[in-house]
């Protein structure tokens, strides 16, 4: 086994190199994706509409061309105009072809599930994103025997729903119903536990069958995998899971910012792992970590995604977070450093300048390397405090270190009383802790990291603080019928849906 560790490892260092040596400038590679784009989505509905010919016919101007003649879309305005129409089976719409897969996908809104078309392209674009991942492995240490031992990812289930000529359900359970060939013989936890539907049926089955694997990697939203890896301590008597999983090394994570969640999860284990942030949304592939001296993730250029960056700021965006008329849009070579930008995508599954929905910044321009910030519509800013879901995580970081606690969840909703201003924390923890004195800590700590929101706390807004037990956030999203797999608990939570929680915690709470 060390001789084809060392040959895959080998491999794998060629193909990360090629990549690097084959890689053109940033705005080069993204020209070259839009004309693409735009030569094969020229004879659908979509493409005719907005004469996708003329477009090209712009050459070098060409992705002016193309902001100037397609406009902005969210997913409510393509739905209604476009893809409407691909759910009820019509061929050539925004995409070539018929579409045969839809990621069902509601994000942290609480919305009805989203109906994201996923084509042919968009999956073999997403495995070659993985694969490509799975290349920069090789930046990081890792010893060559682990490139055999078996990963495994915990997803949404590939039993996905047959709709006639088209089947829908997690992206993750898209991707797991037809894994790469590279990947089949390390995928655990295989065909049959990766169809079952049930959250906790799925994790039965992981746990009893724990002991005959030798995983050598993890990849999923990393508050799933600590639920997976408590169960297995728990059913099998373990301190840590390096007990039953002495080769564990490698940990691809995703979905939510992993830094608050890291001294609980770590817990679990008996060293550290090496931690790969990736960005893999139910559109696309968009950017994984490709170094470990940087926590920001690497944009896929040239992979069927072409990227505009729209500035997060009051010009552009009302303050419920939507956007506003003709907003100033940048391409990747106008972006600035430690700036967040909302981000729009166009992609080779029939998304054009789609907002969705996330806000990145870019440590350094002259990398293109990203880190997510929160999202457009979970910031707060009823008072003109602007915080964001980036600040909200470095004060829960802070209060972790400061206490010593471990924050598995949190959110936070606005609430006006009179003139006073209030922002309303809800903090699910392993132990009880004193709520004054996260209140405060917490406080300093987001007033020190956000000059908006110390300005406002002088004068408006209050801040309120109640810490619970963490089962109350897990409870909540299983009368949602969103436990496990790929969902997300909202970092914010606004009008109907924050009353919502409050009322289901009170009720939790007097009974």
């Amino acid at each position: 086994m060390p001789l084809l560790g060392n040959l895959i490892k080998r491999g794998l260092t060629v193909g990360e190199k090629l990549q690097n040596r084959n890689r053109a400038e940033p705005l080069r590679l993204q020209q070259r994706t839009l004309r693409r784009l735009l030569k094969r989505a020229q004879n659908t509905a979509f493409g005719q509409y907005y004469d996708f010919r003329e477009i090209l016919q712009a050459k070098e101007e060409c992705i002016r061309a193309f902001q100037d003649k397609v406009p902005i879309f969210d997913y409510d305005a393509m739905y209604s105009q476009w893809w409407h129409m691909t759910l009820r089976e019509v061929e050539d719409v925004s995409w070539p072809g018929q579409i045969k897969y839809f990621a069902l996908s509601s994000g942290t809104s609480g919305a009805p599930s989203k109906h994201i078309p996923i084509s042919e392209e968009m999956r073999k674009a997403m495995k070659h994103a993985g694969l490509r991942m799975f290349f920069a492995l090789t930046n990081f240490q890792v010893e060559p025997d682990l490139f055999t031992k078996p990963m495994l990812m915990l997803g949404g289930s590939s039993d996905l729903d047959s709709q006639g000529s088209y089947y829908k359900g997690d992206l993750s359970g898209i991707n797991a119903s037809q894994p790469p060939y590279w990947l089949r013989p390390y995928y655990k936890p295989g065909g049959e536990i990766a169809r079952i539907r049930s959250w906790e049926e799925k994790i039965t089955e992981i746990s009893r069958h724990a002991p005959e694997w030798d995983i050598g990697f993890l990849v999923g939203i990393p508050s799933w995998l600590q639920l997976m890896m408590e169960r297995i301590i728990e059913d099998h008597g373990l301190e840590t899971i390096h007990d039953i999983w002495p080769n564990l090394k490698v940990c691809v994570h995703g979905g939510i910012a992993f830094d608050p969640l890291k001294k609980s999860f770590e817990r679990l284990l008996a060293h550290p792992l090496i931690y790969m942030d990736s960005y893999l949304a139910s559109e696309g592939f968009i950017a994984y970590q490709q170094r470990p001296e940087t926590n920001a993730m690497r944009l896929l250029l040239h992979n069927g995604i072409f990227f505009e960056f729209i500035p997060f700021n009051e010009d552009n965006f009302d303050e419920e977070g939507q956007i506003k008329a003709n907003p100033a849009t940048l391409t990747i070579d106008e972006i600035e450093e430690d700036i967040d930008y909302a981000l729009l995508i166009t992609t080779c599954s029939g998304t054009w300048r789609y907002l969705i929905g996330d806000t990145v910044r870019f440590p350094d321009k002259s990398i293109p390397e990203i880190i997510i910030t929160g999202r457009t519509k979970h910031f707060l800013s009823i008072c003109g405090e602007h915080l964001s879901v980036d600040n909200m995580n470095q004060g829960i970081q802070q209060v972790e270190e400061e206490l010593g606690l471990s924050v598995r969840e949190f959110t936070v909703g606005p609430v006006q009383q009179g003139n006073r201003y209030i922002h309303r924390w809800y903090l699910g923890c392993e132990r009880e802790a004193d709520p004054q004195q996260v209140r405060y800590i917490l406080d300093e700590q987001l007033q020190e990291v956000n000059a908006d929101y110390k300005t406002e706390r002088e004068s408006l807004l209050n801040i309120e603080v109640e810490v619970l037990p963490i089962d109350l956030f897990y409870d909540w999203q299983a009368s949602k019928g969103k436990l496990g797999g790929q969902n997300k608990f909202p970092r914010v939570m606004k009008g109907k849906r924050f009353a919502d929680w409050e009322n289901f915690v009170h009720r939790a709470v007097r009974s």
